[in-house]
């Protein structure tokens, strides 16, 4: 299997791509074949043509969080094989019914327009299901495959997209789906893209060095924000830190000299308080380091914030 190793496509300009994605908002799901030809003809490459079905998609379909929670709440519920088999085959029809009437759907909704869009433009793609990380579900513990994106093969190589996060996200205090198209996850390198995707079939990790389920679910969280920087080292690498009191964190993140945040915020939240501080940044070679010494026994929330938007989150324990 070929796959990207780097940035393939940093040096095409997807302008007109995304412009013919504009020329269609809301377009009728019912003749598929139609959608991708208005998308792709008038565009020459595989990836171009590819780029304006992935805009279309992530900015002509929202994310019906309600939906996403009620198919929580059953597979929980059901641990019956059967029963659950049962919900997840009427759940899919829903999905679909949703999709094709309201222009709203799940992740599952999402990879599966994206895939018969790419289809009728004669690009392999397909489905990957597995595991996705965010701050409400697979912190710790076994994990629970809860999510699906894309995969594609453009100029023989194989690359990972996820139109579901690049639409938009959810307002952690109303749980309403605000829009907004963010295209780090198209094409998005595989060491960073499994950072909160991990497919049920290790193959599509699209990685020679690939980590364990267990050590993705305990890895620090990231946000979105952190990707622009080309994180390629994080460090610790733990989610959980323990250290004795008045011990000392370095946190360090191997990054590129020309993408370096103008600014890194820690907050440090405690059981009855919240404080936020501004580090000391210094460099060790490629490696950009804060230190923190914790003084007091406890257990804190640390996140830390490049240019005002959190890029990482861990727990500290202090013994």
């Amino acid at each position: 299997m070929l796959y990207a190793r780097i940035p393939d496509f940093a040096g095409v300009d997807f302008a007109k791509a995304d412009s013919i994605a504009a020329r269609y908002p809301r377009h009728s799901l019912r003749d598929l074949r139609a959608l991708a030809d208005k998308l792709t003809r008038p565009l020459s490459t595989d990836v171009e043509k590819f780029r304006a079905i992935y805009t279309w998609v992530c900015k002509n379909i929202a994310n019906d969080y309600a939906l996403y929670l009620k198919n929580e709440h059953h597979r929980k519920k059901y641990s019956d094989p059967e029963v659950r088999e049962a919900w997840n085959r009427e759940f899919s029809t829903r999905v679909f019914e949703k999709l094709l009437h309201e222009h709203k759907t799940v992740c599952t909704g999402y990879a599966y327009l994206v895939k018969e869009l790419a289809f009728h433009a004669g690009i392999k793609c397909i489905i990957v299901d597995g595991y996705g990380r965010t701050a409400q579900s697979n912190i710790r513990g076994e994990g629970i495959a809860n999510h699906s994106w894309n995969a594609v093969r453009l100029n023989s190589k194989w690359y990972l997209c996820d139109a579901t996060w690049s639409s938009g996200a959810i307002d952690a205090k109303t749980n309403r789906f605000v829009k907004k198209f963010d295209a780090i996850y198209f094409l998005m390198e595989p060491a960073l893209f499994v950072r909160n995707h991990y497919p049920l079939d290790p193959a599509w990790m699209l990685l020679d060095n690939k980590p364990t389920l267990h050590e993705f679910l305990n890895r620090p969280l990231i946000y979105n924000n952190i990707f622009q920087y080309n994180i390629r080292q994080l460090l610790p690498e733990a989610f959980d830190i323990t250290i004795p009191k008045s011990g000392t964190i370095s946190f360090q993140w191997e990054i590129d000299h020309n993408k370096q945040p103008a600014s890194i915020i820690l907050q440090i939240k405690g059981n009855d308080f919240l404080d936020v501080l501004y580090p000391e940044v210094y460099h060790d070679g490629d490696i950009l380091c804060i230190d923190h010494a914790f003084k007091t026994k406890g257990t804190y929330v640390i996140h830390i914030l490049f240019n005002g938007s959190y890029a990482c989150t861990y727990t500290v324990h202090v013994q």
